[in-house]
Formats: structure tokens, sequence, C-alpha cells
């Protein structure tokens, strides 16, 4: 096992570098553009070297154990190729949402479903299947989505992800669960290799390459946990970017704009507006993620009912704490 980490570290480094690099030549650059929180071009597709390291590594040592998940490794390949060529040519939204819809179906044909959304007053609420594998692929492609919008400042995307794998990877640990330890540990140390290059300030980004990749893995292991964990418990684990994703959609809904049209008002452009610190605004959001990943770990088997209600009571909370209109609002007045 720390051959396996440490060799993920080591390709890490080495990859995210000669990308960072070469990124001129690869044709891997980011432009800034009205929504850039940067002023000047930066390298991208970091995910492309930290991906393929956790790849590459798993590979080597952990074989056999690759082979029975292969599944899950070649969808993680597949999602970062779909990120890298959009990365290099901007696909629209809408092919890339279509690629990432069947990615999910091959995921949820394999195996990865959310057969139950758990135990309310005694009862248990099974899915059938006609219901679970739709509602798996939305559920997939839907977080997917939302970690990649987090990606909006230096070091944010790379660290909530770090978070939850922490979470996962303890889970994994109590439970003595394969998936969750090896996946978990891999991203981890890959991680923190890539954020050596991406803490503000940024030498590179990791590009929807990476951020798509990092969503997937965390929704696969979200799905896993629930062998452990009742549904309302995951949902703290992963909670900042599913708040951040109805935030912003309630918003654009608002504005009889799409939902799905990206813009500069997301919880993390919100910090940065009030505080015009980078540093700062991530620090926080960390914490907030910290504070509830640590949550869901502790909730993990209580009452259902009660912490499904607290999660909705702080999306609530956070869908009027950053709601803009107030503020606007009162200029009017």
């Amino acid at each position: 096992m720390i051959s396996l980490l440490l060799t993920t570290f080591v390709l890490s480094v080495i990859f995210v570098y000669f990308i960072m690099k070469n990124a001129s030549f690869l044709g891997l650059e980011d432009i800034p553009n009205v929504r850039s929180a940067h002023k000047k071009v930066i390298p991208r597709s970091a995910g492309l070297g930290f991906v393929s390291a956790v790849l590459i590594s798993t590979v080597l040592f952990e074989f056999s154990y690759f082979l029975q998940y292969f599944y899950i490794y070649l969808s993680l390949f597949l999602v970062m190729v779909v990120g890298l060529y959009d990365d290099k040519m901007d696909i629209s939204h809408r092919i890339k949402f279509i690629a990432l819809f069947f990615i999910a179906i091959y995921v949820c044909v394999n195996g990865v479903r959310i057969d139950s959304l758990g135990v309310y007053f005694h009862h248990h609420i099974d899915l059938p299947i006609w219901i679970a594998a739709p509602f798996t692929v939305i559920a997939i492609v839907g977080f997917t989505n939302a970690l990649n919008l987090t990606d909006g400042l230096d070091g944010l995307a790379g660290s909530l992800s770090l978070i939850m794998f922490l979470a996962f990877l303890a889970i994994g640990f109590v439970h003595h669960d394969q998936l969750l330890i090896i996946l978990s540990s891999t991203f981890i140390v890959t991680i923190v290799a890539f954020l050596l290059f991406n803490w503000h300030p940024a030498k590179i980004f990791m590009g929807d390459s990476g951020s798509l990749t990092l969503g997937l893995a965390i929704s696969i292991l979200s799905i896993e946990s629930l062998k452990f964990m009742t549904p309302s418990a995951v949902l703290f684990v992963i909670a900042l970017p599913l708040i951040d994703t109805f935030v912003v959609m309630r918003r654009r809904i608002q504005r009889h704009q799409s939902p799905f049209k990206a813009d500069k008002n997301h919880i993390h452009h919100f910090m940065y507006k009030t505080k015009l610190d980078v540093k700062f605004s991530v620090t926080l959001l960390l914490c907030i993620q910290l504070a509830l990943s640590i949550m869901g770990y502790q909730m993990r088997q209580e009452n259902q009912i009660l912490s499904l209600a607290l999660f909705f009571l702080l999306l609530y909370i956070f869908l009027n704490l950053f709601d803009q209109r107030f503020r606007y609002r009162k200029k009017k007045k």
C-alpha cells in the first residue's frame, strides 16, 4: 500500500509538472474571460497528469483489484478524456452532458446503483430497478457537474475533494472496504501532489479533465458508502457542491435564465467578492465542508428523519444567505 501511494504521489508531481511546462505546446492553456478569477494565461488540464498517475500506479501495484473494478477505472479514464477534450476544444455543454450520461449508465449497469433511500418511520424505502437506474444516473451526472462548478478559485475544487475522500477513507477503514480504501487513498495523495502547484497563486489548473473525474470518483464512493451509511449522512459528506448547485440553479430560474447557464454567482464567487481574498475564501469554504463531512461521518447510523431534516434546514439557510436579491431590494428602497 505504501508503494502504491508513494508511486502515485511521485508520478503525479512529474506528470503535472510536465503538463505545466509544456502547456503551450500541448494547447492546454486557460485564456482569461469575463468569468475568470485570473488575469493571465495559466496552464490547465493537470487532471490528465494526476488521474493518469492514479491509473498507472493502481495497475502496477494492485492489478487484481484493478481487474475487479475495471469498469470503475475505465469510466474514470473515459471521463478524463471527455474533460481533456473539453479543455482543449471547448465542446458544448450538451455534448459533455451526453457523454457523462452514457458513462454514468455504464457504471450503473455494472452494479453501482442507489437501491434504497433509507429507513423512515421504520419503513424501508427500496427502489425498484426501473426507478433506481435512472435515479442513479441522474445523481452521478448531477454531482459530477456540481463538483466541476466549484472549480472557480485556486485550490478550491481539489481541497474540497480531498476532504470528501478523507471521509470516505475513514469509512473504508472502519468497515474494511477495499474500494473505499484504495480509490480514496490514491486520489488523496494525487490531490496533495496537485495542490503543490494549484494553491494560490496557482501555477496550473486541473481543468475539466480533473474536476469531472474527481466528481465521478466521489459519486461512485458515495454510492459505495451507502452500504455503511444512511443516505442522509452521505449528503453531508458531499454537501457543499450540492448546496452550491441548488443555490445557483434557483437564482438562474428566478431570473428566467437557463439553470445550466454559466455565470459568476456561485458561493465561492460571493465569498471572494465580499473579502477579495482568494486564500480566505477557499479556507472558509474548506472549513464549512470539513464541518459538514465530520457531521455526516458522525451521523452515519443516526435517525434519518432528523439528519435529513437538518440537511434541508442547512440548504434553506444557504439558499437565503446567498440570495443576492435581498441586497438589490435594499438598494432600491
